[in-house]
């Protein structure tokens, strides 16, 4: 990312991209958000040597979903910018955490209403942190069990981001070899 441009600013460029994940153009944040355009993001999920996945609660000033708990790094790519590329640097920018490689991919999530029509890929680390929270960007970060955050989606989906209910499906059924019935839909 430009080092002159926030992040989550309104000055940052986003590849437009079609129903394959092709760019077709490119376009500022605050018109690909008013308008649904396709365009690319990625999550990454860290996990400790306990099992747990580290989740961060977006900043109240975030555009979209803000207040939400959600996976432990995720953020647009840039224009111009490839997923791995920007794996690393939402890692760097929002956890402090700078790794030497890009982490490891786990799976894609077609465009859709539920990901703000991102395309994604969900990427995957495991870490002990610690980690520096970015302020603007995180307004808290924790570690919880997968039994933990079942029951939390279940009783209480409301804390969470649409993108992280439509992610966690995917990356439960990932993990139990098939659908999670514990998953709330």
């Amino acid at each position: 990312m430009n080092a002159n441009v926030k992040a989550g600013s309104e000055d940052e460029w986003f590849d437009v991209v079609n129903q394959r994940d092709e760019v077709i153009g490119k376009e500022l944040r605050a018109v690909v958000h008013a308008k649904g355009l396709w365009h690319r993001a990625v999550h990454v999920v860290a996990w400790n040597a306990n099992g747990q996945v580290f989740l961060q609660k977006r900043s109240l000033t975030k555009d979209v979903s803000p207040g939400l708990w959600t996976v432990a790094c995720s953020g647009h790519v840039d224009s111009g910018e490839a997923y791995d590329v920007a794996a690393q640097r939402e890692l760097r920018e929002e956890l402090g955490l700078s790794l030497p490689a890009p982490p490891q991919r786990w799976f894609r999530v077609e465009a859709c209403a539920e990901t703000g029509w991102e395309f994604l890929w969900c990427y995957r680390i495991e870490t002990e942190g610690p980690f520096t929270l970015h302020p603007t960007e995180i307004e808290a970060g924790r570690w919880v069990s997968l039994a933990a955050l079942a029951g939390e989606l279940r009783e209480k989906p409301g804390k969470f981001c649409p993108a992280f209910h439509h992610l966690w499906k995917t990356a439960a059924e990932k993990l139990s070899g098939g659908p999670d019935p514990h998953v709330a839909p």
